[in-house]
């Protein structure tokens, strides 16, 4: 547990200390966002706000994360890490480095589009793929479904190209599902930090209980441990963050962050074996991309006519009149009830497959 406090703390102060640096240098060097031309018209005075704060982010929370184990052994040792906690780290920088490609483009360009929708699932599907293939081989993760720790006995285990395709489509749900959220300060971050939490907790309860949730591949039982330091640096590195993105933002994450943020919540789920109850964890961004797909919808099928305002949800309302302050209390709040609602559903089937644990 120690470890696991450890690793936030240390990712949270460098998150607060780091943060006001990098955006002097963003700055300096015309590391600007790019406000969509068609967005609400309130969000022009955010054009030139330094960007790829993610990259600041996901720095707090490797150094959390390195820091954790450094705590337990007195130095770095190799034993110390397990496959699942470095993989969870590594999907969110390789997705973080998708994202800086997109987020340079839009620079480069001067406008607020970047890679193409083709381009951006390509280099996710290459993560997603990377991810099972790693997930199978160095951990004891198998091809079933799974919702809350454990298999879901009605459906069969999946062929492995078929449980890589599952995977590829959970980096690429929830990374553009997190992406979408990233429309007004401090929601994103603030959102997946809840996640993060409840993913903390899931881990290192399963760690405390092997007798339901077994082991999580070599490391001496240590698997889900590390998972819960993982997340926990994560959640530390939101927080630091928080506090200089918030609104007004002085610096946003941009795809870096946002498509990284993402697909560390995705790889979270598949390593506690939580993929379905993710939906339900992360709903306001289901909610999110719900609404830009029922959007499309019925502009396609209905001659150009709209359900929402403007998609995605948060801008909808925005555009209805609410303060932007408003609308990221408020989508707050929801995040922070499904988040709570998917931790009271994880508990209910821990009681239902098992004892309670040491």
């Amino acid at each position: 547990m120690q470890a696991v406090l450890l690793s936030t703390v240390v990712a949270l102060v460098v998150g607060l200390a780091l943060t006001p640096w990098v955006i002097d240098v963003f700055r300096a060097r015309g590391i600007g966002e790019l406000i969509r031309e068609d967005g609400p018209a309130t969000h022009f005075v955010k054009h030139g706000t330094p960007t790829m704060g993610g990259l600041v982010l996901i720095t707090a929370a490797t150094i959390g994360y390195i820091g954790a184990h450094l705590s337990l052994s007195g130095g770095v040792h190799l034993r110390n890490f397990t496959p699942a906690g470095v993989m969870v780290i590594a999907v969110a920088w390789a997705l973080a480095f998708l994202g800086m490609i997109d987020d340079l483009a839009k620079i480069r360009r001067t406008r607020s589009l970047g890679l193409n929708k083709r381009a951006k699932l390509l280099g996710q599907a290459i993560v997603g793929f990377a991810l099972a293939f790693g997930a199978l081989r160095w951990s004891a993760i198998d091809t079933h479904i799974t919702w809350s720790g454990v298999a879901i006995s009605v459906l069969p285990a999946l062929p492995r190209i078929g449980f890589a395709i599952w995977v590829v489509f959970l980096i690429a749900a929830e990374s553009n599902g997190v992406n979408l959220t990233d429309g007004v300060d401090g929601l994103a971050a603030g959102s997946a930090a809840m996640g993060f939490f409840v993913f903390t907790i899931i881990a290192f309860w399963e760690f405390r209980n092997p007798g339901v949730y077994g082991q999580l591949g070599r490391g001496g039982g240590t698997g889900h441990l590390d998972i819960a330091i993982a997340s926990s640096a994560l959640l530390g590195s939101c927080i630091g963050f928080l506090w200089w993105n918030a609104a007004p933002a002085r610096i946003i994450m941009g795809d870096t962050g946002a498509l990284s943020l993402g697909g560390a919540l995705a790889a979270l789920a598949i390593f506690t074996r939580t993929q379905l109850l993710l939906a339900v964890v992360g709903g306001l961004f289901v909610i999110e991309t719900l609404s830009v797909a029922m959007q499309v919808f019925t502009y396609r099928v209905f001659d150009g006519r709209r359900i929402f305002a403007m998609a995605p949800l948060h801008h909808h309302f925005e555009l209805r009149g609410w303060a932007e302050f408003t609308v990221i209390v408020r989508f707050w709040l929801i995040a922070a009830l499904t988040a709570g609602l998917g931790l009271a559903l994880f508990y209910m089937d821990f009681l239902a497959h098992g004892t309670l644990g040491p």
